[in-house]
């Protein structure tokens, strides 16, 4: 599988909480701009905000960067990639990594071991990334995505349940660092080539998928597997909410490493 990937951005101008969002400043620069910045640091050999917004697809354009209108009615960021990868007629087998269009502060280097991943193996046609938790609290917190893994580091299931569960020790007793199976977190970026891309869209919302509300479970139950690469930790939050704005903002304000 070739090593040369391409990162598509989903941006929506659309948000309950932060109307506006990929356009919102910070340190001078439109959200989206930061994002694309990222995936650029990451050597990606071409990027593309995918939009369903005239606003962000002509700021996108005005600063040089390339943007694609999609169909307004897609349900998910997935969707909106799919349509880009026909849209440019990109072959089956060309790597494209989803990066959200809220995540200014995601490390280049995550972006390209999503890809490098995915390009390292011919069985799974979708990379993701996990980290180790250190926070015994984040086990039990149904916002943060638990990840158990075969022994080749492929997916066995992704849940907001504390797994694995460790019958010795929960819930009374939290001892994560004695641990001799670590428990990770999932973190929602993804590697996938076209023609996985294709498929998936095919694909109906499956019951595992309808329960947990995790759109990655509909991978497993359609019998394919998911490739997961391990990283250092967890990523910085992305934006939300006003508080996210000021926070990022002034991350990047005060020197944040862009290069990694």
């Amino acid at each position: 599988m070739s090593t040369g990937f391409k990162v598509v951005i989903p941006a929506r101008y659309g948000s309950t909480r932060l109307p506006g969002k990929p356009l919102l400043d910070i340190a001078g620069k439109p959200m989206i701009v930061h994002v694309c910045e990222r995936a650029l640091e990451a050597d990606a050999e071409q990027v593309v905000v995918a939009t369903d917004d005239q606003r962000i697809f002509a700021a996108v354009g005005d600063l040089g960067l390339q943007a694609v209108m999609t169909d307004p009615n897609h349900q998910s960021g997935t969707e909106r990639i799919a349509e880009v990868a026909r849209i440019m007629g990109w072959a089956d087998e060309q790597i494209v990594v989803n990066l959200q269009g809220d995540e200014p502060l995601i490390p280049p280097g995550y972006i390209r071991d999503a890809a490098l991943a995915l390009a390292g193996q011919d069985q799974a046609g979708i990379a993701t990334l996990a980290a180790k938790i250190l926070d015994v609290e984040e086990i039990f917190n149904p916002n943060a995505v638990k990840v158990v893994l075969d022994k080749n580091g492929y997916a066995l299931y992704f849940s907001r349940a504390a797994i694995p569960w460790n019958r010795s020790t929960f819930p009374d007793q939290h001892d994560i660092a004695s641990s001799s199976l670590p428990h990770l977190r999932h973190i929602g970026m993804y590697a996938y080539t076209v023609g996985f891309l294709q498929r998936y869209c095919s694909w109906s919302v499956s019951q595992l998928e309808g329960v947990e509300s995790l759109e990655q479970l509909r991978i497993l139950w359609h019998g394919e597997p998911v490739l997961v690469r391990i990283v250092d930790k967890t990523p910085e939050a992305g934006v939300d909410t006003e508080e996210d704005l000021n926070r990022v903002s002034r991350r990047l304000l005060s020197g944040w490493p862009t290069k990694s």
